[in-house]
Order: C-alpha cells, then structure tokens, then sequence
C-alpha cells in the first residue's frame, strides 16, 4: 500500500493523515522554527487504522510517502535500498520471536529517483592483517588504521536511486518521546492547565492503547505504576532478546523507542558478524548504543518514561521513583543472563549462570568468533563424551572462527567449554540442551552482504534475493539445508572493513 487511497476504496475516510512531533525543548537547535515544535518524524506518515475481525488494531504508517511538517527541508522520500532493509528486517525479527512492527507491503517507484549519499567502494580501509602494514609497529598500527576507517566512515560519492514506500503496521506508533515531549511541557514552571491535560490524555491513550488489560483498575497514578510494572519487563525482554539473536538496533533513543515494547525504525541497524562488544553498523551509534550495551540503553529510555510520569503525580512521585529504583535492580540487571541462559540450554536459575556467561564474554572478545555460528555449532558439543579432547572441541566451533586461534585463545575457550558442560550436567538438562539451544539461537539472520546483494539486484529490477531472503527469514532456526552454502557461513572479508557494509551513516 503506497497511500494511493483511490486504490483502496475502503480506505477513503474523513481522517487527515499524520506525522508526530517527538522531541521538544531538549532540541530546539533541531527544530527549524526554534520553538522544539518542529523535531519529529521527517517521512514517516501515519495513514489509518484498520480493526480485524478477531479485534487486532492495526496503525498503518507509510515510511518515505514524501515531505512531513518535521522533515526539516529534506524530501522524506525513502529510497529502494533502505526500504527493502526495512521490509525484510521487521519481517525477519517476527520470526526470530522478537516483538515489532510489521512490514505490510514495499512500493517502488518507475519514475520518482532522488539523490542520496553513499558510498563508491574506493576508499576500504586496510584491516590489521594487511601486508602493506608488516614493518608498522602494532602500536603505531593500531592507531594508523583507527585514523582510516574514522577517513572512510563517511559517503564519498552521491548516488541516484528510485524512490520507495513501506507501509508499516503496529498496534500503535506512540513512543517514550511522544511522552517525554508532554511531560517537559507540562513540568515546565509556567505549565499551562492545558499542558498538563495534554499529558494526562496521552498518558491514558498509552494505557488504552497498549495496557488495556493489564492496567485497568485504580486511578490514574496505580494505572501508570502498573503501566510502568508491564513495560519495563517488555523492555529488557525486547533488548534482550536482541543481544540473544545478534540484533543490534543502532539508534535506540526516545524517538525509536515504542511504548508498547516492540523493534521499530530498521535504518541504523545490523546483525553481528564477528564478536564484538562494541559493534553498531551505524557511525553514530557510539558506545551508548552498541551491541552489548542495548539492555542498559532500554533502561535509559524507561528511565525518560518514569520520569515523564511524574508531573502528573506532584504527591505520587516518590512511588514512581522507588518502582523505578526497584525494577532497575529486578527488571533490567539481569536481563543480560536471560539474553544468554537459553543460548547456552541452561536456567535462570543456574547457580554457575552468572559466571560462566561473564567467563564466555571475556572468551568472545578474545576470539572474535561469528556470533551466530559460534551458537549454533555449541550445541553439538552438548552430545560429545566427557573425555573429548581439546582438539575435538575447538574443531566442532571451527567455522566459527575468522582466524586460527592462538594457543592461549584454545586454553581459555576450553576450560570455558567444560565449565559450561558441568553447568549442564548440574541442572541434569543435558538431555534435550541441544535441541533448546537451537531453538535459541537462529541458523540463519540477515547479515549486511546477504541485504546488499538483494538490493543492488532489485536496483536492477530483479528481486529473486529478496523473496530468497524473505522464505530464509520465516525460518531462521530450521536447518533449510537448500541455503545452508549459500548463506551459513562466515562474513567476506570484505563485509568487514567496507563501507556500506561493515557501517553505514
């Protein structure tokens, strides 16, 4: 669906179509008319709502459907590349069992191209095994190649590419900055009578929208607590459940942040190749925003929601800041070990849970290994005998590895492995682990080379990668052994120092 409502006849209502403001005073630099009024969706449009007959409420929101009162001077127009990105992505994380809006259908342009900045594959950055760098002391070296790649993060070159449209569906758009926006509003010293209604109507609208069942009774200020209570778990499931899958969103501030706990805006986002705490596909995700810091971000942007609670409960507001402190310590610390419990076939109850999964981060970083690989080949050690020798284990993981292992790499990543198989001989879930551990741990994601080919071919006007990418991702844990050359292996070197591959702006 493109918006072309004459297409669709039931579509056609008194309903003006709409894009949101999300941010406020906090960044008026943003705001083209300096009042913080004007930072907010800059092409996404949100068109009507359509309730199914089993009573699902559906908000239908086209991406790239043209220029918003928030595009501040830009076309809001959305190019093939990133569409077909955001299309197969949300379907794929649907069925990795990781909450999300939809993907309800791609439209692409025979006419209407634009402009966009990209890059030309000129300018890779040499990696550290390059042979020009052999006489570089590793010191000087390190810091030669991180001045490279920051050279080369940026497009070098503009490109024309034709226009498209995705029609996104969720149950609701609304966003912890919709919230936030309100609340500054409306906790201002100056508040109006106003202001302060308009946050208590989207409160509502939030509890309505999302919660209706598990916040009904009470008043206002027990609704929101149980609000706060509901989405806090969907939070550090949701960043969890990315970390467990190899997801890393990329730009997971207030603005991409859905009230109702679900994966939106797939631009800045990545599934990890080789193992590294700090990955982000996007340039300016920073460290606040990488792979291994997504949980701490969730609670950065439930802590925004708590506190834009609180003007509406001047007497209630110390309730709001002793739930947050306690779902702070129960909630979102040990969520990493639920990322990690199921991937390794063990329980939240494990008493060694803690540390063997601290041990295998340390043993990750060190070995760099390909995430998703490096889980899915762990399970067949579960069926291994007691006695296996070193030799056997390292090779059952090695087409996970992107380079041989040193001999203090083998020591460490054994000793890690029988500390983990005694873990599970302990719980006595040794029996069916294997099988769990696949079920936790996706065969198949749709790494950066895999979407570059689809899209560079549908640029060409063939989209065979794209429903080939679309069929692999409704079945990411099951073996497909039709894909398994093609796509079950490890990154091209390429896909890992390149521009537009390994990152992106």
């Amino acid at each position: 669906f493109s918006g072309e409502f004459d297409a669709v006849p039931a579509m056609k209502s008194w309903c003006t179509p709409y894009a949101l403001s999300i941010m406020g005073t906090q960044y008026t630099n943003n705001c083209p008319f300096k009042t913080g009024n004007g930072y907010g969706d800059g092409r996404a449009i949100s068109v009507g709502e359509i309730v199914t007959k089993a009573g699902l409420r559906w908000e239908m929101q086209l991406k790239g459907g043209g220029q918003t009162p928030f595009c501040r001077g830009a076309d809001g127009r959305a190019v093939l590349r990133s569409s077909i990105r955001e299309f197969l992505a949300s379907e794929a994380m649907h069925h990795l069992g990781i909450s999300t809006t939809r993907a309800l259908s791609l439209v692409v342009s025979d006419k209407a191209t634009v402009q966009r900045p990209w890059y030309s594959g000129a300018q890779s950055a040499p990696d550290k095994d390059d042979a020009r760098l052999a006489s570089v002391p590793p010191e000087m070296r390190a810091m030669l190649l991180a001045m490279l790649a920051q050279q080369g993060r940026d497009p070098d070159s503009m490109v024309r590419e034709s226009c498209a449209i995705t029609c996104r569906v969720a149950p609701s758009f609304l966003r912890v900055g919709h919230l936030d926006l309100f609340a500054r509003r409306a906790g201002s010293k100056n508040a109006s009578d106003l202001q302060k209604q308009q946050l208590e109507k989207i409160v509502q609208h939030a509890i309505d929208r999302e919660y209706p069942d598990s916040c009904s009774s009470g008043d206002l200020l027990e609704r929101s607590l149980s609000m706060m209570r509901v989405f806090a778990e969907r939070l550090a499931a949701l960043t969890a459940g990315w970390i467990r899958v190899g997801f890393c969103q990329g730009n997971f501030n207030a603005d991409n942040c859905l009230v109702g706990g679900r994966t939106m805006d797939y631009g800045p986002f990545g599934f990890i190749d080789e193992f590294d705490p700090g990955f982000a596909k996007w340039v300016g995700s920073g460290d606040h925003f990488a792979f291994m810091n997504q949980i701490q971000a969730g609670l950065a942007n439930f802590t925004t929601f708590a506190t834009s609670l609180k003007p509406l409960f001047p007497q209630g507001d110390q309730r709001v800041d002793s739930l947050l402190s306690s779902i702070r310590e129960s909630v979102f610390k040990p969520a990493l070990l639920g990322a990690f419990a199921p991937k390794l076939g063990l329980s939240l109850e494990c008493k060694a849970l803690p540390d063997v999964v601290a041990s295998l981060q340390a043993v990750l970083s060190q070995l760099q290994p390909d995430y998703t690989i490096f889980f899915r080949e762990l399970a067949s050690l579960v069926s291994m005998p007691l006695g296996t020798s070193e030799e056997a284990l390292v090779r059952a993981l090695s087409p996970s590895f992107y380079r041989v292992p040193s001999e203090s790499d083998v020591a460490e990543l054994v000793g890690w492995i029988r500390r983990w198989l005694i873990a599970l001989g302990d719980e006595g879930r040794v029996v069916d682990a294997a099988a769990r551990m696949k079920r936790a741990n996706p065969k198949y994601v749709l790494r950066e080379w895999m979407l570059a080919d689809a899209y560079r071919l549908a640029a060409q006007g063939d989209f065979t990668v794209v429903h080939e990418l679309h069929r692999l991702s409704c079945s990411p844990y099951d073996e497909q052994p039709e894909f398994e050359c093609k796509y079950y292996r490890l990154a091209p070197r390429e896909a890992l120092s390149q521009p537009g591959l390994a990152f992106m702006t």
